[in-house]
Order: C-alpha cells, then structure tokens, then sequence
C-alpha cells in the first residue's frame, strides 16, 4: 500500500466571467472572477473530476501548499493527495473560492464597478443555489460536463446537496458530509449572536470599514469565538482544556485563566486578522436561507426528488450543531425516493470539527467510497 503523500506546491488559478449572473436575491453581478486549485490530472474521458465545496471559513486551497510556505496549509490536506481517500493519482480535484468570500473570489473587498471602491456592506447577497451555478460555469469553463463526485462539510455538504438538485444530471456521485437539509432554529440563533458582535463593533462603520481604514477586530473575535465553541463537543474541551488554570490557582481576574479561555481568544485572534468581516456575514446568512424543501412547502422527500445521483450521507455521533438526525433526514427522504444512499455515523469525540480531522474510520468510510466510484 502507498504511504499518503503530500500534492506538493499548488498555484491558484483565476476565471474570470463577463456574463451577468443572477442571483435568487433578485439582484445580479454583471462580472466576477473565482479564484480556484487544481490537484491531479484531468483524464482523457474527462470523467475523473471530483468538485470539493468549502465550509464557512475554508476556501479554494483544500490541499498543499503554496510557494513560501514550508508546511502544508490546505484545509482538507488530510483528505486529499496521492494516497489519501480522495487519491489524486485517480482524480482531479478542484477547489473554489465562494462567491463573496475573502480569498480571491469576487466579494465584499473587490471594487465595485459602479463606484469604484471596495464592495464592502453593499455586496449582493449570495445563497448556496448561487454559489454552485458559478462553480457550474467554472466547470463549463474547465471543460467538466459531469462530476465523478461532488464533496464537503457543513456548509459545503448543502453545497453538494445543491448540486445534486440544481444538476441532476451533472453529478454521479455525492458526499453531504457533517451537514443538514436546512439550518435549526438554535443554529440560526448562533449566527445571529456572531452577526451582531460584527454589526455592533465601532470599527464596522456599516460595512465600509475599509474606507475608514479599521477592521471590526473585536466583533470577528467574538464571532469566531460563539462558533468554536459550537465546533467541538463538550468532552473534546474537557478532554483537551478541562477546568486547568494557567497559574495553578485562581487569580481573581478577567484577564485569561482558564485554559479553554486561552484557546479561544487565541482562535478568535487569528481568525480576526485572517477572515473579512462582510464574507462572514454573508457565508453565515447564506447558511440561515439554505432550505431546498421550502419551495415544497416543507417537504424534504419531494425536495429531493430531483436528485439523481448516488449518495453518501456521514454523521458524527458527538457533532450537536449537525446532529445526525439531521443528516438521517437527507437519508429517509431519498430512500423514499428510491434513491442510491449511503449513511455513516461515526463515533467520534470532536464535535462538528470531526469532519475535518484524521478520524480512521471516517477515512476509511471515505476510502471505500472513492475506491467504488473509480471503480
């Protein structure tokens, strides 16, 4: 067997699109780009492509790294490579950048041509349907009429779902991994919550905080904070941070003690000086309008009658924001539509984060699954 090994040095690549797209907001953008990764080859049938849809901060660099660096970065690296689940010695692998996101993608900090400043707050409003009609003309772009597989977690599992729905017959296969047919009531609440520390931060300035030179610093923060706190279970924080305090003892003050304290103002600060403030804002309602049933008065089963391909549905046993009754109703209303499906559950102890990590049974889930499909 071949020891995984790393796809090396990537180098993004950008399309652009002069056509206007349409949005479900009713709004349009008359030109955009995409920026977007590439791993493996593409085979001679075209047959191979397998599209990996990113989650709310991740991005089109789902594996290696890029000139400079000197250790993998991609955020799926574990995933994707020569030898991995997803064997780019058997696929080509793209990844995108959404719409409105901050990697590259046209989004809240790229000019606006009727103005010529940044985007900022007055950016459209982008929904999961619109993101996968432009990942759709990239791969008209690309030459991809149909997809070996459409991949992702979380907010990228909706994505795959979408596909399957919007382009029944452009995809064969697809994985809706740690994810959910529509957003909970508690989890749009969450959202809310991280909307509102951006929203309310003094730095903000209604979403023209470039123009004034500033970042919401402190509203990222604690918006990346709310949902860390939401990404892992309750035993992956005891098991890793516990009740331990810094100093041995209570100090008896708000600055850090506790070690879980540590760890999220750590996430929060990173992620404060990485991540845009307006993308946020959009991925997070993006999340909240997903819900292919509604236009079928709430019925997921005719929702999902439209699907063609042949699934694979994981859930993570520990995972309470996509918990996995969520993911066994994707499962119950496609097997009433005699479709194709697959469900895993796995016992896992990290929460939502599950998805992304080295777990050996999901690897294993996953293995299995690519092995058939390039069968």
């Amino acid at each position: 067997m071949t020891e995984p090994q790393s796809v090396g040095i990537v180098t993004p690549a950008t399309a652009r699109f002069d056509d206007a797209l349409r949005l479900r907001s009713g709004e349009r953008l008359d030109g955009y780009e995409l920026i977007y990764e590439t791993y493996g080859e593409l085979n001679a049938a075209r047959s191979n492509a397998v599209l990996v849809c990113h989650a709310l901060s991740g991005s089109h660099h789902v594996a290696g790294r890029h000139v400079g660096e000197e250790a993998d970065s991609g955020w799926w690296n574990n995933l994707v490579g020569p030898g991995k689940p997803l064997d780019t010695r058997k696929f080509f692998v793209i990844g995108v950048n959404n719409l409105g996101g901050c990697n590259g993608s046209t989004g809240p900090r790229s000019p606006n041509p009727a103005t010529g400043r940044p985007w900022g707050a007055d950016f459209p409003f982008v929904t999961v349907e619109d993101w996968v009609d432009a990942q759709a003309r990239l791969a008209d772009r690309l030459g991809i009429d149909r997809f070996a597989a459409v991949v992702g977690g979380s907010l990228g599992g909706m994505q795959a779902l979408s596909w399957a729905l919007q382009y029944p017959q452009r995809v064969r296969h697809a994985a809706v991994i740690a994810s959910a047919p529509k957003l909970s009531a508690q989890n749009i609440a969450f959202n809310e919550v991280a909307r509102q520390a951006i929203l309310t931060d003094p730095g903000f300035h209604d979403g023209h905080f470039y123009e004034h030179g500033t970042v919401p610093e402190r509203g990222l923060r604690l918006a990346r904070m709310v949902g860390h706190i939401t990404y892992l279970s309750d035993d992956a924080m005891g098991e890793k941070f516990g009740r331990s305090l810094r100093h041995g003892k209570a100090v008896y003050s708000y600055d850090v003690e506790f070690e879980i304290e540590s760890y999220l103002r750590h996430q929060g600060d990173k992620f404060a000086q990485q991540f845009d403030a307006n993308a946020y804002l959009l991925a997070t309602k993006a999340l909240d309008y997903y819900d292919p049933a509604f236009a079928h008065g709430g019925d997921l089963t005719a929702a999902l009658a439209a699907a063609r391909a042949a699934f694979l549905v994981v859930a993570f046993t520990t995972d309470w924001r996509f918990a996995p009754a969520r993911s066994r109703e994707i499962v119950y209303a496609l097997a009433h539509n005699g479709r194709d499906v697959s469900y895993a559950e796995i016992d896992c102890a990290a929460g939502h984060d599950s998805f992304l990590l080295d777990d050996p049974q999901y690897h294993a889930v996953l293995t299995a699954w690519f092995d058939r499909i390039e069968a």
